[in-house]
């Protein structure tokens, strides 16, 4: 079991460093960047955003499903694995692996298909890769030291706790770049929507849906409190 969380550690670095490319599309990766040059240009990104928005929405009922979940398991290790892991630890954290592991990744928000991505949307599709990637990653490993912990070999329950805190702060790291994604999509929209009284997105993205996704996706919605206490190797 010992050489399984090994492989499983191994796996979630290789995919961090995965997800922190994708949230170097921020820096303007993604075919564009957010100050748009020409007419065509700016079209095409008030297109890329508009079919952002709508992967939001898709995804917004799993999120919020993960996050109840992340609301109970949270407090329990925000501050590290108990000596003795109670039996509703270990519930909680089993349940918040598995809604985690159920958020909806849109299509054009997977890495390959984001690339082609022009101005803010690029930037807001890599933070949600970001916030389901080391949120699924964060739980899955974290629920798995917590079995091994709980009930593995001594070298295996040592191994896990020597390592569990990487987990627990990539859980809060997703979660911290999803309440980012609500303000870059306002901060996009309106940059892109135009100074007249018409906004240039029409019927296609108004106002209230996207002051609704930044709702659904703000600090108030994503952060997780408190912040996390628990050490590497304690």
């Amino acid at each position: 079991m010992k050489a399984l969380l090994a492989r499983r550690l191994a796996t979630f670095l290789c995919a961090l460093g995965g997800v922190a490319g994708a949230t170097g599309l921020l820096a303007g990766c993604g075919g564009g960047s957010a100050g748009a040059s020409t007419p065509a240009a700016e079209r095409l990104q008030r297109e890329d955003l508009v079919a952002v928005a709508r992967g939001l929405g898709q995804a917004e009922a799993s999120a919020r499903t993960e996050m109840a979940a992340a609301r109970i398991a949270w407090p329990l290790v925000a501050n590290g694995l108990p000596a003795k892991i109670p039996p509703a630890t270990l519930t909680a954290l089993s349940t918040a692996s598995r809604a985690a592991h159920a958020i909806v990744l849109p299509p054009l928000m997977s890495k390959p298909q984001a690339r082609s991505l022009t101005g803010p949307a690029a930037g807001i599709a890599g933070l949600f890769q970001s916030f389901s990637g080391l949120t699924e990653r964060g739980w899955t490993l974290t629920d798995a030291s917590s079995e091994e912990i709980a009930s593995g070999s001594p070298a295996a329950s040592h191994f896990a706790r020597e390592n569990v805190a990487l987990y627990i702060d990539s859980v809060y790291d997703g979660h911290f770049d999803g309440g980012l994604i609500g303000k870059s999509l306002l901060e996009a929209y309106t940059s892109l929507a135009g100074t007249g009284a018409t906004s240039a997105f029409g019927a296609t993205l108004t106002q209230d849906e996207v002051s609704a996704l930044a709702g659904a996706y703000s600090p108030a919605s994503e952060r997780l409190h408190p912040h996390p206490a628990v050490k590497l190797g304690s």
